[in-house]
């Protein structure tokens, strides 16, 4: 059977909540930050904003330096929240397979089978806007696809506003001219290493063979040998079914207070993490660090990461600071557990200056070697010297 997913996303939607609340807002740029941060970054900003050059995690210093006369606004999550459990139920009447964002306006509705309950696809989309429009006061964008990949895609070509349906056999012919940082899933590392080779267009990297994709990038060539033609058989999960949980614990022999043997635990924490990540095609937006003491008591500390991200080493990074501030308690500690939270599609930005055959760009590569020697001898067939315990060969 033919599938049909439909993606919803209402653009910049926290700037969309505080217009729906606030009509006098409509036509004004504004800016969504909290002021009072040491290091305020823009959470969200209105069309008029982002035409003025302001973009989300910016510091808040340039962009009101970009657009002056912006208002503006604290972030208000639980409005958020509340805006994104109404959109979901008016979607719910139409399928129960329907995949939610964070409060960040993305829906995702598997339309499969309905058509002799609601009609075409297409019309199931067109009264979701209208329902949403009427009841919320914002008006989604909504694209039509034979698969998520595809639909997300075609949803970047009509921001702010509009809708876009690619018909199942179309997905190649679709995506071939568009550029690489459009693909969904598609990480810096990938348009890095392509664009070495001056491939910057979807259809410019669909010409090329499986065998030819791997010498370029590694384990990361199935995918994009995939990506690129627009295959995508991943499901739209059943609306309220948890993410998939990425993560893991270390126990430590006895107790510690060792500083040192902390560190190799979060490293080998997030070897292992980077690698699922990896596989599931994903990237954690956020990590949970969670220290079990030798009373029994424990700590924990959330890390957001920016931009999402799977690789091992900017992982580790990010597990080491947060164990390092939960650790606050003078006690041996037994034990530190990992789990990587909201979870996207890697993002696929380009760097403003990319370092040309640097560290940035190495990295990647020589960790998609090691994914490979890994899968074919195992685990302990190459060990990173970060996540050896003191001591340890």
């Amino acid at each position: 059977m033919e599938r049909s997913i439909i993606h919803l996303n209402v653009a910049d939607f926290a700037a969309a909540v505080e217009r729906a609340f606030d009509p006098r807002l409509a036509g004004r740029p504004f800016v969504i930050a909290r002021a009072e941060a040491v290091r305020a970054t823009v959470f969200d900003m209105s069309e008029e904003a982002f035409r003025e050059g302001v973009r989300k995690a910016m510091p808040l210093a340039r962009a009101l330096r970009l657009c002056p006369q912006a208002r503006l606004l604290p972030p208000r999550p639980e409005r958020y929240a509340r805006a994104m459990r109404l959109l979901l139920e008016a979607a719910l009447p139409y399928t129960p397979r329907i995949e939610t964002g964070r409060a960040d306006g993305h829906l995702f509705l598997d339309a499969t089978g309905t058509r002799r309950l609601f009609g075409p696809p297409m019309d199931i989309a067109w009264r979701l806007r209208r329902e949403i429009r009427d009841r919320l006061g914002f008006s989604p964008i909504w694209t039509l696809a034979p698969n998520k990949l595809v639909a997300k895609a075609a949803s970047r070509l009509v921001k702010p506003e509009g809708e876009y349906i690619v018909a199942e056999g179309e997905e190649e012919a679709f995506l071939a001219p568009l550029p690489l940082e459009i693909i969904p899933g598609l990480e810096r590392r990938d348009l890095d290493a392509l664009g070495a080779f001056r491939l910057r267009r979807a259809g410019e990297v669909a010409a090329l063979g499986l065998e030819e994709l791997r010498l370029l990038c590694g384990e990361r060539a199935a995918f994009l040998h995939e990506a690129v033609r627009g295959i995508d058989p991943s499901p739209v999960r059943v609306a309220g079914e948890s993410d998939p949980e990425v993560g893991g614990e270390e126990r430590f022999a006895g107790e510690t207070a060792d500083e040192e043997e902390l560190f190799a635990a979060a490293a080998r924490l997030a070897e292992r993490a980077g690698a699922a990540l990896r596989r599931r095609r994903l990237a954690a937006r956020r990590l949970r660090v969670s220290l079990r003491y030798a009373d029994g008591g424990s700590a924990q500390r959330r890390i957001r990461l920016l931009p999402p991200t799977a690789d091992d080493v900017l992982l580790r990074d990010a597990v080491r600071r947060a164990a390092r501030a939960a650790w606050r308690r003078r006690l041996r500690l037994r034990g530190l557990a990992l789990a990587c939270e909201d979870l996207v599609f890697p993002p696929a930005q380009l760097a403003l200056f990319p370092d040309a055959g640097g560290a940035e760009t190495r990295r990647p590569r020589l960790t998609a070697a090691i994914d490979r020697v890994r899968r074919r001898f195992g685990e302990e067939a190459l060990r990173v010297a970060a996540a050896l315990p003191p001591g340890g060969a």
